[in-house]
């Protein structure tokens, strides 16, 4: 006798699994690669330290919020050309890269850290006035410690820093902090020494601000 049996509708669990499971992997997968390509697109490739905008967003946030106890900073890497010309550009990248880790390395993990162009890197993070002093040799010892190529060389390299902060020139603006700071960088170069910003460096002329005139900078308000 033939009996007609119903399908069941009871769904084998690895077939749940498979319907199931896998397109949320698939889904879990697919954001974590755009949330990647998201956070490269904020940060230089050669250096990993942030790109301009993401920098400036950082740095005005951090300037709003934590008062006087900040400090803006601009470095160059001196003589940077002339490694170049010499040594050639994969050297260049390699101290770049090297100043890179050393910023932030020494900043820490709550600095706006940023490479602007070139070999001009802006930084802005706690610097308690106490602090200080023994902080920015600190920096100037690391960022003139010689530079191990991948060939096994070492290259020689210094950089010149200058330095502005809130609590000497009365204002939480990351345009003039840095256009002080800025100046004063210029005013110090090659000395090896960090230069602190008065209120003379803040009237320096500036172009987005960094002072007009420097390499990268134009009339039409746009900097390398």
């Amino acid at each position: 006798m033939y009996t007609h049996q119903r399908p069941s509708s009871t769904i084998h669990p690895r077939t749940l699994l498979i319907t199931t499971a896998l397109p949320l992997a698939g889904w879990a997968l697919h954001a974590i690669a755009l949330h990647q390509r998201l956070a490269a697109t904020k940060r230089d490739p050669l250096t990993g330290l942030l790109r301009r905008d993401t920098y400036t967003t950082r740095a005005r946030r951090l300037l709003t919020r934590h008062g006087d106890d900040l400090a803006v900073l601009m470095v160059d890497a001196d003589h940077f050309k002339a490694v170049n010309d010499t040594l050639g550009h994969a050297a260049g990248d390699a101290v770049l890269q090297a100043f890179g880790t050393r910023l932030t390395t020494w900043a820490g993990p709550r600095a706006a850290v940023g490479r602007l162009g070139g070999d001009e890197f802006a930084l802005v993070l706690h610097l308690p006035a106490q602090h200080r002093t023994r902080r920015l040799q600190q920096l100037a010892r690391m960022l003139h410690t010689p530079v191990t190529l991948h060939s096994g060389h070492t290259v020689d390299v210094a950089a010149s820093i200058g330095v502005a902060t809130p609590d000497t020139l009365g204002t939480r603006d990351l345009t003039t902090l840095q256009r002080a700071a800025d100046a004063a960088l210029y005013q110090g170069k090659h000395t090896g020494r960090p230069t602190h910003a008065t209120h003379a460096h803040a009237t320096t002329p500036s172009i987005n601000g960094r002072r007009a005139g420097r390499p990268g900078t134009s009339a039409w308000g746009k900097a390398a």
